[in-house]
């Protein structure tokens, strides 16, 4: 049986809701890419908004170990951090100009974070003080990152078709994709204690274990764009496909379904697991999508 989507309008169209967490507070939280703000959504309740510069493009947003949201800014080239309450602080890395786009809680109480413009790696303790780690290449574009089931962080080079790890330490490690022309961009830790990503150029989904072994699955629709993963905690990995309107899920060993949105040309973006246990999606046409599975 497919799953049931509703969709809660949150924002006006142009607003792009892009990535999405689920807060210390039960509440999502969402990036609100091309009005310059962050979102709060209690299902049931009025959505709330809070401002930061129209100009920033806040990307990806996660629940830090401090209880508060952490995200990226990656026009205003800053990270960001917001309490519960809707009290924003920024800390701008030492690198001008570095675009900053992942983020992720690391295993060492810090957040890491992706810097796209400048092929590096950074890392902020919760007080704000910041470390840059240089990739042993150029025009790469680091963009998702996430904490692996080794200790170490690991991430998507985009440009490179790539995937990065990185140690606490700084030592880096790079896995290039065996079929090339693929364009990672999301990934996730999944259930298996592999990593599992998305090839948005490719359309595929692709699994890489701690080891470096790497295995592509592609979609039925080369063109679907695949842009967010994650595990939802049954076993399974969901992701979202930008190009085609839908949703799909693949299991470990590589079977895909995917499931159109009711709303046309929603460009789904970030998902994650809602406080509630579904899926819930980020649409950049101005609304969230909550997708309950059978």
């Amino acid at each position: 049986m497919p799953p049931t989507v509703e969709t809660h309008v949150v924002a006006d169209r142009d607003s792009g809701p892009y990535a999405i967490a689920t807060g210390p507070d039960g509440a999502l939280w969402y990036t609100l890419v091309s009005a310059g703000g962050i979102g709060r959504l209690v299902p049931g309740e009025p959505p709330t908004r809070h401002d930061l510069d129209p100009d920033s493009r806040p990307t990806i947003i996660v629940t830090g170990p401090d209880d508060a949201l952490w995200f990226t800014q990656y026009q205003a080239h800053r990270i960001g951090r917001i309490t519960t309450d809707g009290e924003i602080t920024e800390f701008a890395p030492p690198t001008p100009d570095c675009g900053p786009y992942g983020i992720t809680p690391g295993p060492d109480g810090a957040l890491w974070f992706t810097e796209a413009n400048a092929d590096r790696i950074g890392r902020i303790t919760t007080d704000g003080d910041i470390t840059e780690f240089p990739l042993p290449l150029t025009g790469a574009f680091p963009s998702g990152i996430t904490a692996g089931p080794d200790g170490a962080l690991w991430f998507t080079l985009n440009q490179a078709d790539a995937i990065g790890r990185i140690t606490a330490a700084g030592d880096v490690t790079v896995h290039p994709l065996p079929a090339g022309a693929a364009g990672p961009v999301g990934l996730c830790a999944g259930p298996d204690d592999a990593l599992w990503f998305v090839e948005i150029a490719a359309g595929r989904i692709g699994r890489i274990t701690t080891h470096g072994e790497v295995t592509e699955f592609p979609l039925p629709d080369p063109a679907a764009r695949p842009h967010a993963i994650v595990a939802d905690g049954r076993g399974d990995l969901w992701f979202t496909e930008w190009g085609a309107n839908r949703v799909g899920v693949i299991t470990t060993d590589g079977s895909v379904e995917s499931h159109a949105l009711p709303a046309d040309h929603s460009e789904p973006h970030g998902i994650a697991v809602g406080p509630d246990g579904a899926l819930w999606i980020a649409l950049e046409t101005g609304a969230l999508a909550r997708v309950t599975r059978s």
